[in-house]
């Protein structure tokens, strides 16, 4: 197996993009990917999207996509994995980099969602329809439900649940590219429409158009091509659960989650502790929570206390989601675990302006889908 290295990033802005169709936004995060590598040459592509057929009316976007780059006859495929579209694309495309299939493999992520679709209904899809969609659930029900029991069990609290997103609008604001680039208070997410009791407006990621691209190549092509930082992918792990949130022994617990962390530090060599900037898939706010716990940042229940304690914020011990996340930044679905690796890159690289995190050495993204039933994590190393 070979090392893999970044050698290009690219994303559009997030938000109700309405002059951009499915193919533009994809098309300009990708040019942007190969203009940062500063190399035409390319060998493959995978490109992440949950619904484009439930959006837009779209599917068969493997050749559209290849067609409008101009990358026609290489090979292109579409991959689905719900939400965590994006972190598959990146990950198949590390894996046929890696075992010498190719030498630079594009990876990408779109999606449209804001063009008349019943949002709803398609982000139920990547839910059980049978246990669970059949009966009314939504996912902000389901997430309810988890930080609910979280509740129950820890004590957690809606307050606690608020400075999640305090603390992400507070990177985002930051974030040029955000969909929503300002600061927000307790207060406003407390007072803010009641979703799914406890989760409200504020505790929750909006619909969003969007796409990111990264060219990841091997260590010869790395070394000979724009001489930036180089930014290798130290670990590429997946791992599955229940697709059903009431199969799961504990509902609070990430399981597939922890399970890909386990499997990404021990390709790593290393320990939670070694990661400098982390970006995790905050749908919710009791996401990040229970995201920070499968990883091992925090023992069960503990999470809420280290974002109380500054802990996630810049400048803390642990900066989570220096892009905003999920819920500043915007989450097109498709395209969330690709722009995690974007910031992640930027962050290794030491070009992430404002939000900088000083001395940033090793990076870590978490990309998941439905309620944890599919999950992505890359472990990304900056080397001097």
């Amino acid at each position: 197996m070979r090392d893999v290295y970044v050698i290009g990033i690219g994303m559009t802005s997030f938000g109700e993009l309405w002059e951009s169709s499915l193919r533009d936004l994809f098309v300009e995060a990708a040019l942007a990917a190969l203009d940062d590598a500063g190399t035409d040459r390319l060998e493959s592509m995978y490109i992440g999207c949950m619904s484009s057929g439930l959006f837009v009316g779209q599917e068969h976007i493997g050749p559209m996509m290849a067609d409008y780059l101009g990358r026609t006859p290489i090979p292109a495929t579409r991959i689905e994995s719900a939400c965590a579209s994006g972190g598959a694309a990146v990950r198949l495309a590390y894996l046929e980099v890696t075992s010498g299939v190719s030498e630079v493999v594009l990876a990408g992520g779109v999606e449209k969602m804001t063009d008349g679709a019943d949002v709803t209904a398609a982000l139920s899809s990547a839910a059980d329809q049978e246990y669970e969609v059949y009966h009314g659930v939504t996912f902000p029900g389901l997430y309810a439900l988890m930080a609910r029991a979280h509740m129950q069990r820890y004590g957690t609290t809606s307050e606690q649940l608020a400075q999640v997103a305090v603390k992400n609008h507070y990177h985002g604001a930051m974030n040029p590219k955000a969909q929503y680039p300002f600061e927000i208070t307790v207060k406003q997410v407390l007072e803010s429409s009641m979703v799914a009791d406890p989760l409200r407006l504020l505790d929750c990621s909006p619909v969003t158009d969007g796409a990111a691209a990264v060219v990841l190549a091997s260590e010869d092509v790395a070394r000979s091509v724009n001489g930036k930082p180089l930014v290798r992918v130290r670990a590429s792990a997946q791992a599955t659960s229940t697709i059903a949130l009431h199969n799961r022994a504990e509902i609070t617990h990430l399981d597939a989650v922890e399970k890909a962390a386990r499997t990404a530090y021990q390709l790593a060599g290393m320990a939670p502790d070694k990661i400098n900037v982390t970006e995790v898939h905050d749908c919710f706010t009791i996401a990040e929570l229970c995201v920070m716990e499968a990883l091992g940042y925090a023992e069960p229940g503990q999470a809420a206390a280290l974002v109380e304690a500054g802990e996630t914020r810049l400048g803390g011990k642990l900066p989570i989601n220096t892009s905003g996340g999920l819920k500043s930044k915007g989450h097109p679905v498709g395209a969330s675990g690709v722009a995690q690796i974007v910031e992640l890159t930027e962050q290794l690289r030491g070009t992430a302006g404002d939000r900088q995190v000083s001395g940033a050495k090793f990076g870590l993204a978490q990309n998941m889908g439905g309620t944890g039933a599919s999950c992505t994590v890359h472990i990304l190393e900056g080397l001097s």
